[in-house]
């Protein structure tokens, strides 16, 4: 029996196999989960499909997190072919490329608003359309990064956004727990991924984190999945609302 053997759920933000998303598919597959994912556009789509279908999945949706109407489909779909789900990934973020190189001082509106949606707004939207198929319970999981806590060089509208994805996951698990609905956030070290390289100074932060963590080393995708993982089967039936750090995460060392 695996611990996710009956489980079903979707994922959205699968980019490439270097993805983090793809780390937590990977875990809850072999756990037994059913999955379903999602994609941006045709080119996203040709990554995204022989990923998905390499592990037998069948549900794989076009789906735009900037628009509520988007989302819905994808869980009108799930709903029609699934009735129900049990859990969530959000592992969806965005900033234009110059609002993160730029002085934060320098974030222009519109790229201050755009990260804010894409990286914050989607978790509730999503929300909000997953808990009619989850009469019973599940389980929501997004992820952040400790530039929500401290002032990374280089992070900075992203780093905003991060935090209030955070204080979205505690609102969300406040407001859900009557319902059995957890939410919960997964703080991992810098990795590198498809929306690392927009960071600036991305090595460099690799090199601190490798000498500072307690770990000594930075982690990888398959280590966020597991924590993920955790997070979305029942060995956490009592946690919600909580950023579990996986690099040990706050407390860095300043040796």
């Amino acid at each position: 029996m695996g611990l996710m053997d009956g489980k079903r759920g979707v994922i959205f933000g699968v980019a490439n196999d270097k993805s983090i998303a793809w780390g937590v598919a990977q875990q809850l597959h072999a756990a037994g989960a059913e999955i379903a994912f999602t994609y941006l556009n045709e080119a996203l789509e040709k990554r995204v499909r022989p990923l998905a279908e390499g592990i037998g999945a069948t549900i794989i949706l076009p789906c735009d997190v900037a628009s509520d109407d988007e989302i819905a489909e994808v869980f009108k779909e799930l709903e029609r072919l699934w009735g129900t789900i049990d859990f969530v990934v959000h592992a969806v973020a965005f900033a234009n490329r110059e609002d993160l190189k730029n002085p934060f001082t320098q974030t222009s509106r519109e790229g201050f608003a755009l990260a804010m949606d894409i990286s914050a707004y989607s978790l509730v939207a999503m929300t909000r359309f997953a808990v009619p198929l989850m009469p019973a319970g599940g389980s929501i999981v997004t992820m952040s990064y400790l530039g929500s806590m401290l002032a990374v060089p280089g992070y900075n509208v992203m780093g905003v956004a991060k935090a209030a994805l955070e204080s979205s996951v505690r609102y969300l698990a406040a407001e859900l727990g009557e319902r059995n609905i957890r939410v919960n956030a997964v703080s991992a070290g810098p990795i590198k991924t498809l929306a690392a390289s927009g960071v600036g100074n991305f090595k460099e932060k690799l090199h601190i984190m490798e000498e500072r963590s307690p770990l000594r080393r930075t982690v990888n995708q398959e280590e966020v999945g597991k924590a993920s993982l955790y997070l979305l089967s029942d060995l956490s039936s009592g946690v919600t609302g909580e950023v579990h750090y996986v690099d040990g995460g706050f407390n860095i060392s300043a040796a």
